[in-house]
């Protein structure tokens, strides 16, 4: 299985049919920015360790779907290419009305260029019912070293800590710092978040997602995942697009459009 390379004049990523799961965002030729395990697992049926997963129907376990639902371990369809861009497809499937009974198209639109990767999930209600579902682009940033990495923009922000069963905090600081494992859902945010660490900046702009995503398995879970390579949770964190909180419902004939865009700096 090989990927798919997306490339402009000045930036390139690469991304699989498998999951329409992009596994890689070189800004400049020897920046990297996403983190991809060595020991992930890129085979029909898997989930990719790494990259940017599409989550759909359903976040986490939040449901009865398996977890974070089936789109990452799904063949999309590459349906458009060219410059800088790609555009995978996802339909309903015997496999997907088996677990979940609704017709549905989504599509994720891939760009590349200049300090920037967009990447936007779209999802039209082709049945003739409505449906609810949650989502996320699960992005894994590659980090140098995780502790010395810090969040900005979530300050001031309710979340779901789901270290702790889920219980509801408040972000006090005006920066987050990685210390063991954090696990937490920012409800309704609203300003872009900067994942700071020395010599480098990633900013995360978020479109139609209203939530926002932190994780970082530490040690000890880190230790457990059969996909991860030794110490992976010192190099990555994740901070992801999502709309959790509030599912989104659509009536048939709708659609949903939800961006994520990923500066350098």
């Amino acid at each position: 299985m090989k990927p798919i390379e997306i490339s402009s004049h000045d930036a390139r990523a690469e991304a699989y049919v498998h999951g329409a799961h992009v596994v890689s965002w070189r800004p400049t030729p020897a920046d990297e920015r996403l983190f991809l395990s060595a020991r992930s697992r890129i085979e029909p049926g898997a989930a990719i360790r790494g990259g940017i997963p599409v989550v759909f129907p359903q976040f986490s376990t939040l449901g009865p779907l398996p977890k974070h639902g089936f789109a990452r371990t799904s063949e999309w369809t590459l349906v458009d290419s060219g410059a800088g861009f790609a555009t995978f497809q996802l339909g309903a499937s015997a496999a997907t009305l088996a677990i979940w009974p609704h017709e549905f198209i989504a599509e994720l639109a891939v760009r590349v260029g200049g300090a920037s990767l967009e990447v936007q999930l779209a999802v039209d209600n082709s049945g003739d019912a409505p449906f609810e579902f949650t989502a996320a682009l699960h992005s894994y940033l590659r980090v140098a070293d995780v502790q010395q990495v810090r969040v900005r923009g979530l300050e001031g922000l309710r979340y779901r800590d789901s270290t702790a069963a889920g219980i509801q905090r408040v972000q006090r600081e005006a920066d987050l710092a990685i210390a063991g494992e954090v696990d937490r859902i920012y409800l309704d945010a609203v300003n872009p978040v900067e994942v700071r660490e020395p010599g480098r900046v990633t900013r995360a702009n978020m479109t139609g997602f209203r939530d926002v995503v932190v994780w970082n398995p530490g040690p000890a879970a880190d230790a457990t995942m059969t996909d991860m390579e030794p110490r992976g949770y010192q190099r990555m964190l994740c901070v992801e697009a999502a709309i959790v909180g509030t599912p989104v419902r659509l009536a048939p004939g709708e659609r949903w459009t939800g961006t994520q865009a990923l500066t350098a700096e």
